[in-house]
């Protein structure tokens, strides 16, 4: 039986989600935006899982915009909001440095226009201190931007705290709650943040869905220009059955977080088991405050990419890191930004696990993983040796 541990990639579509798509896709066939009977009941369609979206992040439904992905949720936070704020003065912001790549990439363009953008540092354990964020925001920053948690190693950061911080300074505070959305239980209030994007296939839900929610009275400038939709802050015809089906995702989101402690059991089996098994290995960040169901592990001696396609030969699904990086040959930023050295930035895998996991797969993966490893050691440490032969007789000559 294949297993798949990539649920950070992105998860199954829950099947009560599917039934759901798939009654819209049948019967609302109609534009929200129109008046006549068909498109009041798309509206309606769409007032229900705007809901149900609000429910799982704690917010107000006029408080959330849907999105086409949460990489868009992102960039109109960030973008949308140093826009509005640019007139005023402020042109600084504060992004932490182990971000996805949707904001890291937006800041970057941001800078090229002559904004300012600091950059806040995470410890050994992929951590950012209170104290970091306070030497960095000033009178001039709009915005800072810090990940609730990591989608490499799983890392939950002190939202609540660093908000406060900003929020003393004048600044907006935006999080990428991405990773935590069915994983984390989310209240915005509790939080302190003014923007909060997640992504529905993350949870459960359709690809090519997101949402931002933005606490009401914060100024945004769409992105996406043309029609009035989204209380004019996103352009363009809703698509009514895919949100839909984010809408039964976050309702079920919501619900399945009691199973959450199951989920951090099997982690914590598979971490324990494989590094008991597999000499060489460690654990990448901190291992108390991190989402449930990630692991970031180090396998000394191999190419994280060659354990990759071994696993994929034996019908496991892991990976190197972010799926949006997937196909470079770049180390991960996040294990580089917490202060590993070069190889072992390139020799970690990330196991994510999901609700579908069970004890037979984990067992299945420390099962495989000692053969696996030791011939990619023994490969390795072959090309090195005739590497360093070659290069004694390239000098000898």
């Amino acid at each position: 039986m294949p297993i798949y541990l990539d649920h950070n990639a992105t998860t199954p579509v829950d099947p009560a989600v599917a039934d759901a798509m798939d009654g819209a896709l049948r019967e609302d066939f109609g534009n929200a935006s129109s008046v006549h009977g068909w498109g009041q009941r798309a509206k309606a369609r769409l007032d229900a899982a705007r809901a149900a979206v609000a429910a799982l992040v704690g917010g107000d439904p006029t408080e959330v915009i849907f999105t086409g992905s949460g990489t868009e949720a992102d960039v109109l936070a960030v973008r949308g909001a140093a826009e509005a704020l640019e007139a005023s003065g402020r042109r600084h912001l504060v992004i932490g440095t182990i971000e996805h790549e949707a904001v890291l990439q937006t800041a970057r363009a941001l800078a090229r226009r002559g904004w300012e953008v600091s950059w806040l540092g995470v410890d050994r354990s992929g951590i950012i201190a209170p104290d970091a964020l306070a030497a960095l925001v000033t009178d001039r920053t709009a915005l800072v931007s810090v990940m609730l948690a990591n989608n490499e190693v799983g890392t939950i950061q002190p939202i609540a705290a660093l908000a406060a911080i900003a929020h003393a300074r004048g600044a907006l505070f935006h999080t990428d709650a991405v990773q935590a959305a069915g994983k984390l239980p989310l209240d915005v209030a509790a939080l302190g943040v003014d923007l909060l994007a997640i992504s529905g296939h993350k949870f459960s839900g359709p690809k090519g869905t997101g949402a931002l929610w933005v606490r009401r009275g914060t100024r945004l400038i769409a992105q996406m220009t043309g029609g009035r939709q989204e209380r004019n802050r996103r352009a363009g015809t809703e698509n009514v059955p895919a949100l839909v089906g984010l809408g039964v995702a976050a309702a079920r989101a919501r619900t399945r977080l009691a199973e959450i402690g199951r989920v951090a059991a099997l982690r914590d089996t598979l971490e324990r088991d494989l590094l008991a098994a597999v000499p060489g290995t460690h654990v990448n960040g901190r291992p108390d405050a991190r989402v449930a169901n990630t692991s970031n592990i180090g396998f000394e001696g191999i190419e994280a990419e060659s354990l990759v396609i071994a696993f994929d030969l034996e019908g496991v699904a892991v990976s190197t890191g972010s799926a949006c990086s997937s196909g470079t040959l770049e180390p991960s930023h996040v294990l580089k930004a917490m202060g590993l050295d070069p190889h072992d930035t390139q020799n970690a895998i990330r196991f994510s696990l999901g609700f579908s996991t069970t004890a037979e797969d984990v067992a299945r993966v420390v099962a495989l993983a000692p053969a696996l490893v030791e011939r990619l050691r023994a490969v390795t440490a072959g090309a090195t040796s005739r590497g360093r032969d070659a290069a004694l007789a390239s000098h000898d000559a």
